[in-house]
């Protein structure tokens, strides 16, 4: 734990809807006027586009389990260090990864490219990670022993086929069958790397659909939020003096179902995040305690 400069992950796979979690947080980081460092995940990816490609079909080849989840294709001790470094004594680097024309036009550079690495600001109030490996492990390295505050963003594995799949195809222009053949690579490093994450995190938000997701690769929408049920699980509500009396007659509808878990509707998902992480938020940049006071 780092009074001065704590560090603040929210990791869940691909197509895990991450980015409801960084817009909820970035609604915090205004209100309350901190400033955070925010580090992308994919900023410690090994490879730029094309070569991940060459490196994929090379492992292919020679019969290895080689994906983004896994280590061949990361700094995880990169990642490791950063979290290390910026908690004892601020500072860092973080680059960004430009997935799109878009993002790609102001550094004049091609999609699917690295910026250059630069350093993080020593005058912010804490560190945000958004990625896939905030709470890693593998070998002597372990991301998540750096973390004050880990998240996890787990919506059922179904849901999260779905949204990838609408995702890469809309934006990325995959068929699904391309789609597909990439889960079936990632599954080793999904299943090794990315799950045993959210037995680590300190809360997990995990959406659950209460319509048919039966056969993902056949699903014509993604469900929306109203449709949904969200899973908040705290891993020690006692350690941080959870209040769920509180958040129950805050969040309308909502139940518990575990003596750690509350259910919250689908469409309450951004509010309840607010409401439970806020004060969490500023207690660690605060006191240096991640705890409701």
């Amino acid at each position: 734990m780092s009074i001065k400069h704590p560090v603040f992950a929210v990791t869940g796979s691909s197509g895990a809807g991450t980015s409801t979690v960084r817009e909820a947080m970035e609604h915090i980081f205004r209100r309350d006027g901190f400033k955070p460092a925010i580090v992308e995940g994919d900023c410690f990816h090994r490879y730029e586009r094309t070569e991940m490609k060459r490196q994929v079909q090379l492992a292919e080849k020679e019969g290895r389990h080689f994906s983004h989840f896994g280590p061949e294709a990361n700094h995880f001790e990169k990642l490791e260090a950063l979290f290390r470094d910026h908690g004892e004594h601020g500072g860092g680097q973080r680059r960004f990864y430009l997935h799109n024309n878009e993002e790609a036009e102001p550094w004049k550079q091609e999609p699917g490219t690295f910026t250059p690495w630069e350093d993080i600001p020593n005058d912010v109030d804490l560190l945000f990670y958004e990625g896939l490996h905030g709470g890693v492990v593998s070998g002597d390295i372990d991301v998540g022993r750096y973390v004050d505050l880990l998240v996890g963003v787990v919506p059922i594995i179904n849901l999260e086929w779905i949204q990838k799949l609408h995702r890469d195809k809309a934006t990325r222009g995959y068929s699904t069958e391309a789609v597909t053949e990439v889960i079936l690579r990632r599954m080793h490093d999904y299943v090794n790397y990315i799950t045993p994450q959210f037995s680590r995190t300190h809360i997990n938000f995990q959406r659950v659909p209460t319509v048919d997701t039966s056969n993902p690769f056949v699903s014509r929408y993604i469900p929306t939020l109203d449709e949904s049920l969200i899973v908040i699980r705290f891993r020690d509500p006692k350690k941080i003096n959870v209040d769920f009396q509180y958040l129950l007659s805050m969040i309308h509808d909502s139940f518990m179902s575990r003596r750690n878990s509350i259910v919250v509707p689908g469409g309450k998902m951004g509010f309840a995040m607010e409401i439970i992480m806020q004060p969490l938020i500023e207690s660690m940049v605060t006191t240096g305690v991640v705890r409701y006071r």
